[in-house]
This record gives structure tokens, C-alpha cells and sequence, in this order.
């Protein structure tokens, strides 16, 4: 059972990073490729969290929290710097 379940969280994660892979080359705007990358870098969180899981450890823990930062600012910065450009 936690092989199957480990060879579908696989599958369902990678077609995820694909997809987000794919709109940030063919993106046709700087926000559509920003928001690819943060749902890129959701997936890298998704992926950790779910080998963590799957093997019952921890230790993973500080770097589930520098991703999920990294996306906060990222998006932050982002909205910053679109609202600066309008103006």
C-alpha cells in the first residue's frame, strides 16, 4: 500500500511540475511565469512534505519552512514590484 500510494503522489506531483515547467517557457507575461514559478516552488513544498510523510521523519522540517518563506517572499516581492511598474 505505501508504494502505491508513494508511485501516485509521484505521478500527481510531477505532472504538476511539468505543467508549471511548460507556462513558465510559454508564458505569455512576466506575472503568468511568476505565478508558474510559486506554483513550481508549492510543488517542491508538496514533494518534501510528502517523502517526509511517507517515511515518518522530521528532519525535512527546516527546509519545508526556507521553501515556504522563499514562496511568501517571492510573491511579496512580485506584487511590489508589478504595482511599481504600473505607476
Amino acid at each position: 500500500m505505501n508504494t502505491l500510494l508513494s508511485i501516485g503522489v509521484t505521478v500527481l506531483l510531477s505532472a504538476a511540475a511539468l505543467l508549471a515547467l511548460t507556462r513558465i517557457v510559454r508564458g505569455p507575461a512576466l506575472l503568468d511565469r511568476v505565478v508558474a514559478a510559486d506554483i513550481l516552488l508549492s510543488t517542491m513544498v508538496g514533494a518534501v512534505s510528502a517523502e517526509a510523510a511517507l517515511n515518518r521523519h522530521a528532519t525535512t522540517l527546516p527546509i519545508l519552512v526556507v521553501l515556504s518563506l522563499l514562496g511568501f517572499v517571492n510573491s511579496v516581492a512580485v506584487v511590489r514590484f508589478a504595482v511599481g511598474e504600473e505607476s
